[in-house]
Protein backbone atom coordinates (compact mmCIF):
# COMPACT_ATOMS: atom_id res chain seq x y z
CA UNK A 1 0.00 0.00 0.00
CA UNK A 2 1.36 3.40 -0.96
CA UNK A 3 2.04 5.85 1.84
CA UNK A 4 -0.35 8.78 2.11
CA UNK A 5 2.46 11.24 2.67
CA UNK A 6 4.12 10.10 -0.56
CA UNK A 7 0.84 10.59 -2.47
CA UNK A 8 0.41 14.08 -0.96
CA UNK A 9 3.95 15.12 -1.87
CA UNK A 10 4.45 13.29 -5.19
CA UNK A 11 1.01 12.71 -6.70
CA UNK A 12 2.02 13.60 -10.26
CA UNK A 13 5.24 11.57 -10.11
CA UNK A 14 3.34 8.52 -8.83
CA UNK A 15 0.63 8.90 -11.48
CA UNK A 16 3.26 9.09 -14.20
CA UNK A 17 5.12 6.04 -12.85
CA UNK A 18 1.89 4.01 -12.76
CA UNK A 19 1.36 4.60 -16.48
CA UNK A 20 3.98 1.85 -16.94
CA UNK A 21 1.27 -0.48 -15.65
CA UNK A 22 -1.01 0.87 -18.40
CA UNK A 23 -3.34 2.53 -15.93
CA UNK A 24 -4.36 6.15 -15.41
CA UNK A 25 -4.39 6.55 -11.64
CA UNK A 26 -4.77 10.35 -11.60
CA UNK A 27 -8.46 10.33 -10.70
CA UNK A 28 -8.02 7.66 -8.04
CA UNK A 29 -5.07 9.50 -6.48
CA UNK A 30 -7.09 12.74 -6.40
CA UNK A 31 -9.98 10.91 -4.71
CA UNK A 32 -7.54 9.62 -2.13
CA UNK A 33 -6.27 13.13 -1.40
CA UNK A 34 -9.79 14.58 -1.15
CA UNK A 35 -10.93 11.81 1.16
CA UNK A 36 -7.78 12.19 3.22
CA UNK A 37 -8.52 15.92 3.55
CA UNK A 38 -12.04 15.06 4.73
CA UNK A 39 -10.64 12.55 7.21
CA UNK A 40 -8.12 15.03 8.59
CA UNK A 41 -10.77 17.75 8.86
CA UNK A 42 -13.10 15.41 10.76
CA UNK A 43 -10.23 14.43 13.05
CA UNK A 44 -9.48 18.10 13.78
CA UNK A 45 -13.15 18.83 14.49
CA UNK A 46 -13.39 15.78 16.72
CA UNK A 47 -10.28 16.71 18.68
CA UNK A 48 -11.57 20.25 19.13
CA UNK A 49 -15.01 19.06 20.25
CA UNK A 50 -13.51 16.59 22.74
CA UNK A 51 -11.22 19.28 24.12
CA UNK A 52 -14.13 21.68 24.55
CA UNK A 53 -16.18 18.95 26.21
CA UNK A 54 -13.37 18.15 28.63
CA UNK A 55 -12.97 21.83 29.51
CA UNK A 56 -16.68 22.20 30.16
CA UNK A 57 -16.71 19.07 32.33
CA UNK A 58 -14.03 20.58 34.54
CA UNK A 59 -15.96 23.89 34.74
CA UNK A 60 -19.15 22.04 35.66
CA UNK A 61 -17.33 20.23 38.43
CA UNK A 62 -16.00 23.51 39.84
CA UNK A 63 -19.42 25.18 39.62
CA UNK A 64 -21.11 22.36 41.55
CA UNK A 65 -18.29 22.47 44.07
CA UNK A 66 -18.86 26.21 44.57
CA UNK A 67 -22.62 25.83 44.90
CA UNK A 68 -23.49 27.25 41.48
CA UNK A 69 -25.80 24.46 40.40
CA UNK A 70 -27.92 26.61 38.06
CA UNK A 71 -24.88 27.68 36.04
CA UNK A 72 -23.58 24.12 36.06
CA UNK A 73 -26.85 22.77 34.66
CA UNK A 74 -26.74 25.30 31.82
CA UNK A 75 -23.31 24.01 30.86
CA UNK A 76 -24.50 20.39 31.19
CA UNK A 77 -27.04 21.08 28.45
CA UNK A 78 -24.20 22.28 26.25
CA UNK A 79 -22.09 19.18 27.01
CA UNK A 80 -25.02 16.99 25.93
CA UNK A 81 -24.97 18.77 22.57
CA UNK A 82 -21.21 18.32 22.34
CA UNK A 83 -21.58 14.63 23.19
CA UNK A 84 -23.98 14.14 20.28
CA UNK A 85 -21.66 16.10 17.99
CA UNK A 86 -18.74 13.94 19.13
CA UNK A 87 -20.68 10.78 18.29
CA UNK A 88 -21.54 12.06 14.80
CA UNK A 89 -17.98 13.23 14.13
CA UNK A 90 -16.57 9.87 15.24
CA UNK A 91 -18.93 8.05 12.87
CA UNK A 92 -17.96 10.39 10.02
CA UNK A 93 -14.28 9.89 10.81
CA UNK A 94 -14.62 6.11 10.89
CA UNK A 95 -16.47 6.15 7.58
CA UNK A 96 -13.88 8.38 5.92
CA UNK A 97 -11.01 6.25 7.28
CA UNK A 98 -12.60 3.02 6.03
CA UNK A 99 -13.36 4.50 2.59
CA UNK A 100 -9.82 5.83 2.35
CA UNK A 101 -8.41 2.39 3.13
CA UNK A 102 -10.55 0.84 0.39
CA UNK A 103 -9.21 3.36 -2.14
CA UNK A 104 -5.61 2.82 -1.09
CA UNK A 105 -6.02 -0.94 -1.54
CA UNK A 106 -6.95 -0.30 -5.19
CA UNK A 107 -3.64 1.39 -6.05
CA UNK A 108 -0.83 -0.98 -7.13
CA UNK A 109 2.82 -0.50 -6.21
CA UNK A 110 4.89 2.04 -8.11
CA UNK A 111 7.22 0.25 -10.58
CA UNK A 112 10.96 0.59 -10.11
CA UNK A 113 12.55 2.91 -12.74
CA UNK A 114 14.20 -0.12 -14.40
CA UNK A 115 10.83 -1.76 -15.15
CA UNK A 116 10.26 -1.65 -18.93
CA UNK A 117 7.02 -0.38 -20.39
CA UNK A 118 4.79 -3.01 -21.96
CA UNK A 119 1.35 -4.53 -22.08
CA UNK A 120 1.88 -8.27 -21.53
CA UNK A 121 4.40 -11.06 -21.04
CA UNK A 122 5.46 -10.64 -24.64
CA UNK A 123 7.00 -7.29 -23.66
CA UNK A 124 9.13 -8.68 -20.82
CA UNK A 125 12.85 -8.05 -21.15
CA UNK A 126 15.27 -10.99 -21.28
CA UNK A 127 18.28 -10.11 -19.14
CA UNK A 128 20.08 -13.47 -18.88
CA UNK A 129 20.19 -16.80 -20.67
CA UNK A 130 22.29 -19.85 -19.82
CA UNK A 131 22.53 -23.54 -20.62
CA UNK A 132 22.42 -25.66 -23.73
CA UNK A 133 19.09 -26.99 -24.88
CA UNK A 134 19.49 -30.77 -25.18
CA UNK A 135 18.91 -32.57 -28.46
CA UNK A 136 16.19 -35.12 -27.88
CA UNK A 137 15.55 -38.21 -29.93
CA UNK A 138 12.69 -38.34 -32.39
CA UNK A 139 10.54 -40.31 -29.95
CA UNK A 140 10.84 -37.72 -27.15
CA UNK A 141 7.64 -37.20 -25.16
CA UNK A 142 6.13 -34.34 -23.14
CA UNK A 143 6.16 -34.87 -19.39
CA UNK A 144 2.50 -35.89 -19.08
CA UNK A 145 3.11 -38.81 -21.44
CA UNK A 146 6.37 -39.70 -19.67
CA UNK A 147 4.49 -39.67 -16.37
CA UNK A 148 2.00 -42.18 -17.73
CA UNK A 149 4.63 -44.33 -19.45
CA UNK A 150 6.69 -44.77 -16.28
CA UNK A 151 3.70 -44.65 -13.88
CA UNK A 152 5.12 -41.83 -11.74
CA UNK A 153 2.29 -39.26 -11.89
CA UNK A 154 -1.39 -40.10 -12.27
CA UNK A 155 -3.42 -37.14 -13.47
CA UNK A 156 -6.63 -39.15 -13.99
CA UNK A 157 -6.55 -40.47 -10.43
CA UNK A 158 -6.22 -36.89 -9.20
CA UNK A 159 -9.33 -35.96 -11.18
CA UNK A 160 -11.21 -38.83 -9.51
CA UNK A 161 -10.18 -37.72 -6.02
CA UNK A 162 -10.42 -33.94 -6.30
CA UNK A 163 -10.68 -32.72 -9.89
CA UNK A 164 -8.38 -31.46 -12.62
CA UNK A 165 -5.21 -29.82 -11.38
CA UNK A 166 -4.61 -32.17 -8.43
CA UNK A 167 -2.12 -34.83 -9.60
CA UNK A 168 -1.16 -37.95 -7.64
CA UNK A 169 2.60 -38.63 -7.50
CA UNK A 170 3.54 -42.31 -7.32
CA UNK A 171 6.64 -44.39 -6.62
CA UNK A 172 9.78 -42.77 -8.01
CA UNK A 173 7.72 -39.72 -8.98
CA UNK A 174 6.81 -39.11 -5.34
CA UNK A 175 10.39 -39.80 -4.27
CA UNK A 176 11.73 -37.33 -6.85
CA UNK A 177 9.24 -34.72 -5.65
CA UNK A 178 10.40 -35.20 -2.05
CA UNK A 179 14.04 -35.09 -3.16
CA UNK A 180 13.55 -31.72 -4.84
CA UNK A 181 11.94 -30.25 -1.71
CA UNK A 182 14.78 -31.50 0.51
CA UNK A 183 17.44 -30.31 -1.92
CA UNK A 184 15.91 -26.82 -2.25
CA UNK A 185 15.63 -26.45 1.53
CA UNK A 186 19.22 -27.64 2.07
CA UNK A 187 20.47 -25.27 -0.61
CA UNK A 188 18.60 -22.35 0.95
CA UNK A 189 19.67 -23.03 4.52
CA UNK A 190 23.29 -23.37 3.38
CA UNK A 191 22.92 -19.87 1.91
CA UNK A 192 21.89 -18.46 5.28
CA UNK A 193 18.10 -18.81 5.21
CA UNK A 194 16.43 -20.12 8.37
CA UNK A 195 13.99 -22.94 7.66
CA UNK A 196 10.50 -22.39 9.03
CA UNK A 197 7.24 -24.34 8.94
CA UNK A 198 4.09 -22.25 8.78
CA UNK A 199 0.30 -22.77 8.64
CA UNK A 200 -1.23 -23.59 5.29
CA UNK A 201 -4.30 -21.52 6.14
CA UNK A 202 -4.34 -17.79 6.85
CA UNK A 203 -6.87 -15.29 8.10
CA UNK A 204 -8.17 -12.31 6.18
CA UNK A 205 -5.73 -9.88 7.84
CA UNK A 206 -2.81 -11.94 6.53
CA UNK A 207 -4.22 -11.87 3.00
CA UNK A 208 -4.54 -8.09 3.16
CA UNK A 209 -1.10 -7.77 4.73
CA UNK A 210 0.79 -9.18 1.75
CA UNK A 211 -1.65 -7.93 -0.89
CA UNK A 212 -3.40 -11.09 -2.05
CA UNK A 213 -6.60 -9.48 -0.79
CA UNK A 214 -8.53 -7.85 -2.23
CA UNK A 215 -6.56 -8.06 -5.51
CA UNK A 216 -6.60 -11.85 -5.97
CA UNK A 217 -9.57 -12.84 -3.85
CA UNK A 218 -11.13 -14.81 -6.71
CA UNK A 219 -7.96 -16.88 -7.13
CA UNK A 220 -7.82 -18.05 -3.50
CA UNK A 221 -9.70 -20.95 -1.96
CA UNK A 222 -11.88 -19.56 0.83
CA UNK A 223 -13.18 -21.63 3.74
CA UNK A 224 -16.29 -19.62 4.48
CA UNK A 225 -17.27 -21.38 7.73
CA UNK A 226 -14.05 -20.25 9.42
CA UNK A 227 -13.25 -17.26 7.17
CA UNK A 228 -9.81 -18.69 6.38
CA UNK A 229 -7.92 -18.90 3.09
CA UNK A 230 -5.72 -21.70 1.73
CA UNK A 231 -2.35 -20.15 1.01
CA UNK A 232 -1.37 -19.45 -2.62
CA UNK A 233 2.30 -19.33 -1.54
CA UNK A 234 4.39 -19.50 1.63
CA UNK A 235 5.08 -15.80 1.14
CA UNK A 236 1.76 -15.02 2.86
CA UNK A 237 2.21 -16.75 6.25
CA UNK A 238 5.98 -16.20 6.39
CA UNK A 239 5.83 -12.46 5.69
CA UNK A 240 2.89 -12.04 8.07
CA UNK A 241 5.10 -13.23 10.91
CA UNK A 242 6.20 -9.60 10.97
CA UNK A 243 2.76 -7.97 10.86
CA UNK A 244 2.44 -5.24 13.55
CA UNK A 245 6.13 -5.61 14.40
CA UNK A 246 8.81 -3.05 15.19
CA UNK A 247 12.33 -4.28 14.46
CA UNK A 248 15.72 -2.76 15.07
CA UNK A 249 18.20 -1.93 12.33
CA UNK A 250 20.58 -4.52 13.76
CA UNK A 251 17.99 -7.26 13.09
CA UNK A 252 18.57 -7.08 9.33
CA UNK A 253 18.81 -9.08 7.19
CA UNK A 254 16.00 -11.46 8.14
CA UNK A 255 16.04 -14.50 5.84
CA UNK A 256 13.50 -17.34 5.98
CA UNK A 257 12.83 -20.33 3.78
CA UNK A 258 9.90 -22.71 3.95
CA UNK A 259 8.22 -25.52 2.08
CA UNK A 260 4.44 -25.51 1.71
CA UNK A 261 1.82 -26.85 -0.62
CA UNK A 262 0.20 -23.98 -2.52
CA UNK A 263 -3.44 -23.69 -3.57
CA UNK A 264 -4.68 -21.56 -6.46
CA UNK A 265 -8.03 -21.66 -8.18
CA UNK A 266 -6.48 -20.50 -11.49
CA UNK A 267 -9.93 -19.56 -12.74
CA UNK A 268 -10.15 -19.34 -16.51
CA UNK A 269 -7.02 -21.42 -17.18
CA UNK A 270 -7.72 -23.84 -20.00
CA UNK A 271 -6.02 -25.26 -23.09
CA UNK A 272 -2.93 -27.23 -24.06
CA UNK A 273 -0.56 -24.69 -22.46
CA UNK A 274 -1.81 -25.69 -19.00
CA UNK A 275 -1.68 -29.45 -19.60
CA UNK A 276 -0.01 -31.83 -17.14
CA UNK A 277 2.15 -30.05 -14.57
CA UNK A 278 2.12 -26.75 -16.43
CA UNK A 279 -0.61 -25.29 -14.23
CA UNK A 280 -2.14 -26.85 -11.13
CA UNK A 281 -4.60 -26.02 -8.37
CA UNK A 282 -2.35 -27.66 -5.77
CA UNK A 283 1.42 -27.78 -6.03
CA UNK A 284 4.53 -27.77 -3.85
CA UNK A 285 6.92 -24.86 -3.57
CA UNK A 286 9.92 -23.83 -1.53
CA UNK A 287 9.98 -20.09 -0.86
CA UNK A 288 12.62 -17.62 0.28
CA UNK A 289 11.54 -14.44 2.09
CA UNK A 290 13.67 -11.52 3.20
CA UNK A 291 13.01 -8.46 5.37
CA UNK A 292 15.64 -5.83 4.68
CA UNK A 293 16.80 -2.33 5.47
CA UNK A 294 15.65 -0.08 2.58
CA UNK A 295 19.27 0.78 1.78
CA UNK A 296 20.11 -2.89 1.13
CA UNK A 297 16.99 -4.35 -0.49
CA UNK A 298 18.12 -4.16 -4.12
CA UNK A 299 21.48 -5.67 -3.29
CA UNK A 300 19.53 -8.42 -1.53
CA UNK A 301 17.36 -8.88 -4.63
CA UNK A 302 20.47 -9.37 -6.75
CA UNK A 303 21.70 -11.94 -4.24
CA UNK A 304 18.41 -13.85 -4.45
CA UNK A 305 18.65 -13.90 -8.25
CA UNK A 306 22.21 -15.25 -8.06
CA UNK A 307 21.12 -17.89 -5.55
CA UNK A 308 18.42 -19.25 -7.85
CA UNK A 309 20.87 -19.21 -10.75
CA UNK A 310 23.10 -21.54 -8.71
CA UNK A 311 20.22 -23.96 -8.09
CA UNK A 312 19.41 -24.19 -11.79
CA UNK A 313 23.08 -24.62 -12.64
CA UNK A 314 23.23 -27.50 -10.16
CA UNK A 315 20.23 -29.08 -11.87
CA UNK A 316 21.83 -28.40 -15.27
CA UNK A 317 18.64 -27.05 -16.76
CA UNK A 318 18.70 -24.41 -19.51
CA UNK A 319 17.12 -21.25 -18.16
CA UNK A 320 16.60 -17.58 -18.80
CA UNK A 321 15.72 -14.56 -16.65
CA UNK A 322 13.14 -11.94 -17.60
CA UNK A 323 12.62 -8.50 -16.13
CA UNK A 324 8.84 -8.12 -16.08
CA UNK A 325 7.32 -5.17 -17.91
CA UNK A 326 4.80 -2.86 -16.27
CA UNK A 327 1.83 -4.66 -17.81
CA UNK A 328 2.94 -8.05 -16.46
CA UNK A 329 4.18 -6.87 -13.06
CA UNK A 330 2.37 -8.20 -10.00
CA UNK A 331 0.08 -5.79 -8.14
CA UNK A 332 2.32 -5.48 -5.07
CA UNK A 333 5.77 -5.69 -6.68
CA UNK A 334 8.09 -2.82 -7.53
CA UNK A 335 10.45 -5.04 -9.56
CA UNK A 336 10.20 -8.72 -10.49
CA UNK A 337 12.55 -11.13 -12.25
CA UNK A 338 11.01 -14.32 -13.64
CA UNK A 339 13.07 -17.47 -14.16
CA UNK A 340 12.03 -19.83 -16.93
CA UNK A 341 13.34 -23.28 -17.85
CA UNK A 342 13.20 -24.57 -21.38
CA UNK A 343 10.92 -27.51 -21.99
CA UNK A 344 12.56 -29.31 -24.88
CA UNK A 345 9.66 -31.66 -25.49
CA UNK A 346 7.10 -28.83 -25.47
CA UNK A 347 9.50 -26.46 -27.26
CA UNK A 348 8.68 -23.54 -25.01
CA UNK A 349 9.77 -21.73 -21.85
CA UNK A 350 8.10 -22.52 -18.52
CA UNK A 351 8.12 -20.08 -15.60
CA UNK A 352 9.56 -21.69 -12.47
CA UNK A 353 10.35 -18.75 -10.20
CA UNK A 354 9.48 -15.12 -9.55
CA UNK A 355 11.79 -12.99 -7.41
CA UNK A 356 10.39 -9.64 -6.30
CA UNK A 357 11.17 -6.57 -4.26
CA UNK A 358 8.04 -4.97 -2.79
CA UNK A 359 9.94 -2.09 -1.20
CA UNK A 360 7.63 -0.58 1.50
CA UNK A 361 4.36 -1.61 -0.17
CA UNK A 362 3.71 -4.75 1.90
CA UNK A 363 5.37 -3.29 4.99
CA UNK A 364 2.92 -0.38 4.99
CA UNK A 365 -0.01 -2.80 4.91
CA UNK A 366 1.64 -4.98 7.56
CA UNK A 367 2.71 -2.05 9.77
CA UNK A 368 6.18 -3.59 9.65
CA UNK A 369 8.62 -0.98 10.89
CA UNK A 370 12.08 -0.70 12.33
CA UNK A 371 13.96 1.78 14.47
CA UNK A 372 16.93 3.29 12.69
CA UNK A 373 20.18 4.30 14.35
CA UNK A 374 18.58 7.57 15.53
CA UNK A 375 15.54 5.80 16.98
CA UNK A 376 13.26 7.00 14.17
CA UNK A 377 10.67 4.50 12.94
CA UNK A 378 10.74 3.59 9.25
CA UNK A 379 9.03 1.03 7.05
CA UNK A 380 11.15 -2.02 6.18
CA UNK A 381 11.45 -3.53 2.70
CA UNK A 382 10.13 -7.04 1.97
CA UNK A 383 11.25 -9.45 -0.76
CA UNK A 384 10.37 -12.98 -1.75
CA UNK A 385 11.12 -15.57 -4.39
CA UNK A 386 10.31 -19.13 -5.43
CA UNK A 387 13.28 -21.33 -4.72
CA UNK A 388 11.73 -23.22 -6.40
CA UNK A 389 8.21 -24.08 -7.56
CA UNK A 390 8.26 -27.81 -8.16
CA UNK A 391 5.80 -28.69 -10.97
CA UNK A 392 7.57 -27.05 -13.88
CA UNK A 393 11.02 -27.87 -12.52
CA UNK A 394 9.91 -31.50 -12.41
CA UNK A 395 8.46 -31.18 -15.92
CA UNK A 396 11.77 -29.75 -17.14
CA UNK A 397 13.75 -32.58 -15.56
CA UNK A 398 11.49 -35.30 -16.98
CA UNK A 399 11.55 -33.84 -20.49
CA UNK A 400 15.16 -32.67 -20.73
CA UNK A 401 16.67 -35.71 -19.02
CA UNK A 402 14.70 -38.34 -20.97
CA UNK A 403 16.47 -40.95 -23.04
CA UNK A 404 15.12 -43.68 -25.29
CA UNK A 405 15.06 -46.17 -22.41
CA UNK A 406 14.39 -44.05 -19.32
CA UNK A 407 14.78 -40.74 -17.50
CA UNK A 408 18.11 -39.85 -15.92
CA UNK A 409 18.23 -38.07 -12.57
CA UNK A 410 20.29 -34.87 -12.17
CA UNK A 411 23.50 -35.76 -10.37
CA UNK A 412 22.86 -33.32 -7.52
CA UNK A 413 19.57 -35.09 -6.68
CA UNK A 414 20.83 -38.69 -6.61
CA UNK A 415 21.85 -38.55 -2.90
CA UNK A 416 18.26 -37.48 -2.17
CA UNK A 417 16.44 -39.94 -4.44
CA UNK A 418 18.57 -43.01 -3.87
CA UNK A 419 18.31 -43.85 -7.59
CA UNK A 420 19.90 -42.43 -10.72
CA UNK A 421 17.21 -43.11 -13.32
CA UNK A 422 13.53 -43.85 -13.84
CA UNK A 423 12.81 -46.75 -16.18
Amino acid sequence: MLQLQAIREHKEVIAQALTKRNIDASTLLEEVLQLDETRRSKQTQLDSTLAESNTLSKEIGMLFKNGKAAEANVLKTKTATLKEATKNLQEDLNSATASLQVLLYQIPNVPHPSVPAGNSEEDNEEVFNEGEIPKLNAKALPHWELAKKYDIIDFELGVKIAGAGFPVYKGKGARLQRALIAYFLDKNTAAGYTEIQVPHLVNEASGYGTGQLPDKEGQMYHITADDLYLIPTAEVPVTNIFRDTILNAKDFPICYTGYTPCFRREAGSYGAHVRGLNRLHQFDKVEIVRVEHPDNSYKALDGMVDHIKDILRDLKLPFRILRLCGGDLGFTAALTFDFEVYSTAQERWLEISSVSNFETYQANRLKLRFKDEKGKRQLAHTLNGSSLALPRVLAGILENYQTEDGIEIPEVLIPYTGFDRID
